[in-house]
């Protein structure tokens, strides 16, 4: 039986890497990164440049906030307030038309997850994944969304067909805006 969240035709991936080496990056081959992507059976390369970091210090976050669309402000503040304190945002900014939970920043500014009310939202096939430090992580966010009222439930289980060790917890809002705590224990990237 073929799960809702994995994709039904997989991705060819032919790709240069970037890897850490101390504290510079450098480039596993001298090409940038390519991406082969399979768009209406049409192959088409997406070049990605790969070049080092000028700074010499690693960036240590790539993601500065999430901003999601939801039918009732209401429902979905009781809803994310349930779970996302337990994955680190835990500094709570409401207002009329849109509530924010931050990440503890210290003196840095911090990322967030954000939501603001649309009456006319329609969810789509996006999908936002919390990272999990451990199984046992997964497995209690999971079960806090479970009782905030999480719609169509799948796992926690470890997704084979991901990457070795690929543990995850596949959920919905009560607008149907689709999530996932996911927990990687290998740096493999998925093909």
């Amino acid at each position: 039986m073929a799960r809702s969240h994995n994709r039904k035709a997989k991705t060819n991936f032919e790709a240069v890497f970037c890897l850490k080496r101390g504290s510079r990056i450098q480039r596993t081959s001298a090409k940038p990164l390519q991406i082969a992507l399979q768009r209406d059976r049409v192959p088409e390369t997406i070049e990605l440049p790969c070049e080092p970091i000028e700074n010499h210090k690693m960036k240590t976050r790539c993601f500065d906030h999430i901003d999601l669309r939801v039918k009732d402000l209401d429902v979905a503040r009781k809803f994310y307030g349930k779970f996302l304190p337990q994955l680190g945002f835990v500094h709570e900014s409401p207002g009329e038309d849109f509530h924010t939970l931050y990440a503890a920043g210290g003196d840095k500014p911090s990322e967030f997850f954000g939501f603001t009310e649309d009456k006319n939202h329609r969810p789509n096939g996006t999908r936002i994944a919390f990272w999990a430090d451990t199984r046992d992580e997964v497995d209690r966010v999971a079960k806090l969304v479970h009782e905030a009222g999480g719609k169509a439930l799948e796992g926690p289980e470890v997704c084979v067909d991901y990457s070795p060790g690929y543990y995850a917890f596949f959920f919905e809002d009560p607008d149907g805006n689709k999530l996932e705590i996911c927990c990687r224990e290998s740096p493999v990237i998925a093909g």
